[in-house]
């Protein structure tokens, strides 16, 4: 009879511990994840995301992980130099939606096709557009300098689906 009450007990007790834990709620906002991942807080669509070199972000209201993971060409043309093409940057965004697996975006700081550099590309219903790319190369440091200083600005937009 007594082992009876006692595994009664401990089912309650785990019950009412599983109660618990359902009526405890995160923060809204939360900084930063376990796994090193930033959750920003709700945006409107087509607004510019910003994300330093490296930096990974949870986007919630797109259901989708990105990170920025560098440069892989930087060949515009610094500041204070008169040159004949006013080059390109390309850079490395990684993006991962809540039922897909991981893919790198390569996006460009201009449309060229004959280069094959694309300013925006598609994903997962999204339009995922590079607006920024920060700082400039100068005339002095030119790029070699910038590595892990990178800012990149992207947009997200819903892509809309065209019928015939």
């Amino acid at each position: 009879m007594s082992h009876t009450i006692i595994i009664f007990c401990l089912g309650l007790l785990t019950l009412v511990n599983c109660n618990a834990q359902k009526e405890t709620k995160a923060p809204a906002n939360v900084s930063s994840a376990s796994n090193g991942t930033k959750e920003i807080p709700p945006m409107k669509e087509g607004g510019i995301i910003y994300f330093n070199e490296g930096e990974n972000k949870f986007l919630k209201e797109f259901e989708m992980n990105v990170t920025f993971k560098g440069v892989s060409e930087d060949s515009r043309c610094p500041e204070g130099v008169n040159c004949i093409w006013a080059g390109a940057a390309v850079t490395q965004i990684e993006v991962m939606g809540i039922a897909t697996r991981p893919m790198i975006l390569n996006l460009a700081t201009l449309d060229h096709t004959g280069k094959n550099y694309h300013q925006s590309a598609e994903f997962n219903g999204y339009t995922i557009s590079l607006a920024e790319l920060t700082p400039y190369p100068n005339q002095k440091d030119g790029t070699k300098n910038l590595k892990g200083k990178y800012r990149a600005g992207i947009t997200i937009t819903r892509t809309e689906i065209t019928t015939k």
